[in-house]
């Protein structure tokens, strides 16, 4: 996910302060269980920012939330690297070539340190990859945008080593409506789009319902055969409003099925105030596109969208956040839906900064599992809500694939 209402100066501003910091120190058995447990964080935005400015992760590197020296500092075994396409990419016909631009990136950066890191196709692979401490990389497709309107397109992607495809992201597309939009256009999935979560149930793709509107959710938990993740999403009993977070409904609908919902870090999603601006960004951004074409047809010079956006992120400044926010979302799903179908996926990378205090990189994951010891959960389900219920999901919707 890409916050759209922070400024690129001020957002690589806030990147590099919070990513120079050094991690908080959490407790021994924290950091112990943190590097023993299998972490899996469904959602990393590293290839995306790859495309925006080069780096090599395998070294430290403190304008990005995600680098090998960190991921190994936090106990980082599985990394979901995001191949993020936007709603414009998607409107120009650009998609597939930026997807398949970033898959190369994520192997190039393979390739050029096997010894850190290594390309991960199957959960049933996890412990043979990890060894010798290299940080596993799978792919989550954010967007389903760029397989067009071609279903042999999730097979290719498949190959690639795609691993869940997050139907839609902030607009309505081919596939399904997005949560964020205002209008919808299918009330839920579109025709084409039951014939996508169809073909990725056949093919071992998960199929991922953050971003989806609610209808468009129910429509997926209806016709898929498998269970099925939020990647990274929050829970809406916070949030009162925000479609984007998941509702009680839908999160125990989710569980039913057998699935998770990886629980997100950004504070756009965890905290309350910044949650509503960034609705209201939504809302305010498809008012503004619609003025200015009515001042176009009217023939008249529409009005900027760069001081549309300075003028927004002026009168909305991002509220400061605590990893208390990320442990009341934790605790209250595993009331809601119980520790065997919740998960973490941060959106490292991919808010711009805009992360809690405690938990500002992948070097922080032992601060997450400090707070979760505290507040009373059990070791055996902190595992499984770092990693463990993902890779048995998975696991389901590959061994439903083979049969």
């Amino acid at each position: 996910m890409r916050v759209p209402y922070v400024s690129s100066a001020l957002a690589i501003g806030v990147a590099l302060s919070l990513a120079a910091a050094p991690a908080l120190a959490a407790s021994e058995a924290a950091r112990k269980l943190a590097q023993d447990a299998i972490i899996v964080d469904t959602h990393i935005d590293a290839p995306g920012e790859l495309l925006s400015h080069w780096d090599d992760l395998g070294l430290e590197t403190p304008g990005k939330e995600f680098d090998y020296p960190r991921a190994r500092q936090g106990g980082l075994d599985v990394a979901f690297m995001s191949i993020y396409t936007s709603p414009d990419e998607d409107a120009a016909g650009t998609a597939w070539q930026t997807a398949h631009t970033q898959i190369d990136a994520v192997e190039a950066m393979t390739a050029r340190h096997p010894d850190k890191f290594a390309l991960l196709r199957s959960p049933g692979d996890v412990e043979k990859l990890r060894k010798g401490g290299r940080v596993l990389l799978t792919l989550g497709m954010e967007n389903g945008a760029p397989i067009g309107d071609d279903l042999k397109q999730l097979a290719a992607f498949q190959q690639r080593g795609v691993r869940y495809i997050t139907l839609a992201h902030s607009a309505n597309n081919r596939i399904s409506d997005s949560s964020y939009a205002v209008e919808k256009k299918w009330g839920g999935l579109s025709p084409f789009g039951e014939q996508v979560v169809a073909e990725m149930n056949r093919l071992g793709i998960m199929v991922d319902v953050s971003h989806l509107s609610d209808d468009s959710v129910r429509d997926v938990l209806r016709i898929t055969d498998v269970p099925v993740i939020a990647s990274h999403s929050g829970m809406r009993h916070f949030t009162p409003g925000f479609e984007r977070n998941i509702s009680d409904e839908l999160a125990k609908a989710v569980a039913a099925e057998g699935g998770v919902v990886q629980l997100v870090f950004g504070a756009g999603f965890v905290n309350p105030k910044a949650a509503a601006d960034l609705q209201a960004y939504f809302d305010a951004s498809a008012a503004f596109k619609r003025e200015s074409v009515a001042l176009v047809a009217a023939g008249k010079p529409p009005k900027s969208e760069e001081a549309f956006e300075k003028a927004w992120k002026d009168a909305h400044p991002m509220p400061v956040t605590h990893i208390d926010a990320v442990l009341d979302q934790i605790d209250y799903a595993v009331k809601l839906i119980g520790a065997d179908h919740v998960g973490i996926g941060s959106d490292f990378d991919g808010v711009s900064g805009n992360l809690p205090v405690e938990l500002r990189s992948v070097a922080d994951y032992p601060n997450l599992v400090e707070g979760l010891q505290k507040r009373g959960h059990s070791d055996a389900d902190i595992r499984k809500i770092l990693g463990g219920n993902l890779l048995r999901v998975w696991s389901q919707v590959e061994k439903a694939a083979k049969r």
